[in-house]
């Protein structure tokens, strides 16, 4: 039955791999009309974004942000789309994008950038509030996946509603709720690949658990490869995807050996550490291959930025929303995570 499932699986990944994905051929003018479901990236006179399996690049103004309904006309050339024309951008009425671009606002309206752009980034995943030279600075440096929402924004999120939940609710209840703020999060966070894999394998697990089912973690990680390209088969080719994967394998394999070869390392940085060091087992050689660059000092510098993510989020979160109705008590909060941006932003200044 087992391997019934898988078949299954795998069949559904190759019929809609073959029957949802556009055909492009070079030259052809195309009209697109979607939902951009991440955050463009800012370049001084342009925004990246990926919509309909085309990369395009966009002016500045007007801007486009997650949430809005585009439309967009150009020349498709080796899977980017040339001499864009943005025909239209409707701004997305959706409660998730509504409450998500206020916070992101009441950020830049209390912090100066970098801080503000950092803070956004690392709590709600917005890549679009980064300075283009902030950007270029966490790339080089080795830092990107800190910086935008990623699997460990859903571990965070998920461990603090656990611990809060449990203390009211049973375990099965507590496990519901929780579910359903980690689909809340990902609708303010956007459905980037490293969040949706993070928030089903959350959910897997949370379901293994509940129904007293022993699921191993490899079984889990493969079942979430095989339900996300089965909802969205343009994710084979992406390397978000092939990174949170191959870094969630890595660090599966490697952490805790690694880990033990450095108790000499403070507890402080031993975690970020040894995490960072099995991540980039694994993504190095893409990374290489993919872009040509790989800094030596990753490690060391994930090492000394990655204890303050958790607390840059915590006080994001908690000041961004508190923000939305008591400005003043919200401000208090955001400045109190002001050490903590700092120390970020210096270090990799410094590596940079």
């Amino acid at each position: 039955m087992r391997y019934l499932i898988w078949l299954i699986l795998i069949l559904l990944i190759v019929v809609r791999y073959f029957t949802t994905r556009p055909v492009y051929h070079n030259g052809d003018a195309v009209r697109i009309t979607a939902t951009v479901y991440s955050d463009p990236i800012g370049y001084p006179n342009s925004r990246s974004l990926k919509i309909a399996g085309l990369t395009i690049y966009l002016p500045v103004f007007p801007e486009v942000s997650y949430g809005d309904r585009v439309v967009v006309t150009g020349i498709v050339d080796k899977g980017k789309l040339i001499n864009p024309k943005l025909i239209s951008v409707a701004e997305s009425q959706g409660f998730g994008s509504g409450v998500r671009n206020k916070i992101i606002a009441f950020y830049q309206q209390v912090l100066p950038q970098p801080m503000s752009g950092l803070t956004a980034g690392v709590t709600l995943g917005s890549k679009g509030t980064l300075t283009a030279d902030f950007w270029n600075s966490v790339k080089l440096t080795g830092v990107a996946h800190v910086v935008v929402a990623s699997g460990t924004n859903v571990t965070f999120v998920v461990s603090f509603l656990m611990g809060v939940l449990t203390l009211f609710l049973p375990r099965r209840k507590a496990i519901f709720v929780c579910l359903l703020g980690i689909v809340l999060y990902l609708f303010l966070s956007g459905f980037d690949a490293p969040l949706v894999r993070a928030a089903i394998m959350a959910g897997l697990a949370f379901w293994a658990v509940g129904t007293g089912r022993l699921i191993s973690a490899w079984r889990i990680l493969f079942l979430t490869a095989g339900v996300m390209l089965a909802i969205d088969p343009d994710w084979v080719g992406d390397i978000g995807f092939a990174l949170t994967f191959t870094s969630t394998a890595s660090i599966m394999l490697f952490e805790k050996r690694i880990g033990k070869a450095l108790k000499f390392v403070p507890e402080v940085l031993k975690e970020g550490l040894s995490t960072s060091f099995a991540a980039q087992i694994g993504v190095s050689p893409i990374l290489f291959v993919t872009f040509g660059e790989f800094n030596i000092w990753s490690p060391l510098i994930n090492a000394l930025v990655l204890w303050t993510v958790p607390y840059i989020m915590i006080l994001g979160s908690v000041g961004g929303v508190i923000g939305l109705f008591i400005p003043i008590l919200g401000k208090f909060i955001l400045f109190l995570s002001y050490p903590l941006l700092w120390w970020f932003v210096w270090i990799v200044q410094l590596f940079h």
